[in-house]
């Protein structure tokens, strides 16, 4: 039998916890693999964990600076010198964007022909769908991904997120949350089928497991209303009377929701309070305005009213909340637009998974302190249209 429909099986019929165990038997078998190790992101993206029990499981790697880092951030094979008659190659593990890690495999050198690389290649990928699959009944991977301990109100805000990256053929998506280990307000949402995109940018009220408890209900009450095939405007009426059921007006979310028809590019908007969009085009960053409306649940069955604009092939968008565009440094100087004009200008060549990240970064040099006061949230998205 073939050898990658061998090792595809043998990951296929692992149980969840077992899939690295499951992986190592199969490349070690049939690839003549010295060692494998399987590394998951960490929830900030800057660390690359190790998914191991063992006794001399490796230290964590860092995602800037290592190789396993670099076929990461490259989300291609990376092979370090040969040496001794091996070959070391990091793997993406990767589902529909979504990067999860990197699968590391020592090798006999022979081994890494151009169509071994493309199998091992090809193997990394059926990981990462098994990984995303096991997530329902073991913590294991989960647990991997923490280099430090979660606050409850950041366990609910990460099992409330979609992912923090995602490609179709028209567009790519990435996005990130800071303090990755204790957010409690802001969050995104995605979904797409064949004819439209749906993005969802909030930002709510509140701190701690209050904020987290507000944005559960507001995000859940919007995909209950999406699914039930409604319009976006009709979506946001619908979470509106959720969350002011719930509260009364006492607490509220804000909320930018786009509808993107992915074959025109046309878009659909309902800018419900604070989150900002920019746009870079043809080498110029500009803020692009609606008209503000009413946040979710501030007051009793608000309606709202969806704006129009529209994408071009060659756009980045860049969605951020108040902790980043608001956030002051020492001196009390916010970011503003200026400061998120030229992050952006900076990261234009780096992919739209990377951007959030390194704009969070230079927040956190404008800040001046590595702990911020507020959730800060980037999402970039590249449109490439059809």
């Amino acid at each position: 039998m073939n050898r990658f429909v061998t090792a595809e099986r043998a990951l296929r019929t692992a149980a969840p916890h077992q899939l690295p165990d499951a992986v190592r038997r199969v490349l070690t078998e049939h690839y003549a693999a010295r060692t494998v190790e399987l590394f998951m992101v960490d929830y900030g993206l800057a660390v690359l964990q190790p998914v191991s029990a063992l006794p001399d499981s490796p230290e964590p790697l860092p995602v800037h600076g290592s190789p396993a880092g670099r076929a990461f951030g490259s989300q291609e094979p990376f092979v370090e010198p040969r040496r001794d008659g091996l070959a070391r190659v990091h793997l993406p593990v990767t589902v529909r964007g979504d990067r999860l890690g990197v699968l590391t495999v020592t090798l006999p050198d022979g081994e890494l022909t151009e169509g071994g690389l493309t199998e091992l290649s090809e193997i990394a990928e059926v990981l990462g769908h098994e990984v995303v699959v096991a997530d329902r009944d073991t913590d294991l991977y989960l647990r991997a991904r923490r280099k430090d301990r979660l606050t409850l109100a950041a366990e609910m805000q990460w099992q409330l997120l979609p992912g923090c990256s995602c490609t179709g053929p028209e567009y790519e998506l990435g996005a990130q949350l800071e303090p990755a280990y204790a957010i409690f307000g802001d969050n995104f949402d995605w979904s797409a089928t064949a004819d439209h995109l749906m993005l969802y940018v909030t930002n709510g009220m509140g701190e701690g497991i209050e904020a987290s408890l507000l944005t559960n209900l507001a995000i859940n009450a919007l995909r209950n209303a999406r699914r039930a095939g409604l319009s976006l405007a009709d979506q946001a009426a619908l979470a509106d009377q959720a969350v002011y059921a719930h509260y009364r007006g006492r607490s509220y979310l804000s909320v930018l929701m786009f509808d993107f028809e992915l074959a025109t590019g046309r878009v659909t908007v309902v800018d419900a309070g604070s989150p900002q969009m920019l746009r870079l085009r043809a080498g110029a960053v500009e803020r692009i305005p609606f008209d503000a409306q009413l946040p979710l649940g501030m007051f009793e069955e608000t309606d709202y009213v969806a704006q129009e604009f529209r994408v071009e092939p060659g756009d980045r968008l860049v969605f951020v909340s108040d902790g980043v565009y608001a956030v002051a440094d020492s001196q009390g100087e916010a970011y503003g637009d200026v400061a998120l004009a030229r992050a952006i200008q900076s990261t234009r060549l780096l992919p739209a998974a990377e951007v959030p990240r390194a704009i969070l970064r230079e927040l956190t040099g404008h800040r001046g302190r590595p702990v911020p006061d507020d959730d800060a949230l980037v999402v970039c998205m590249d449109w490439r249209g059809r």
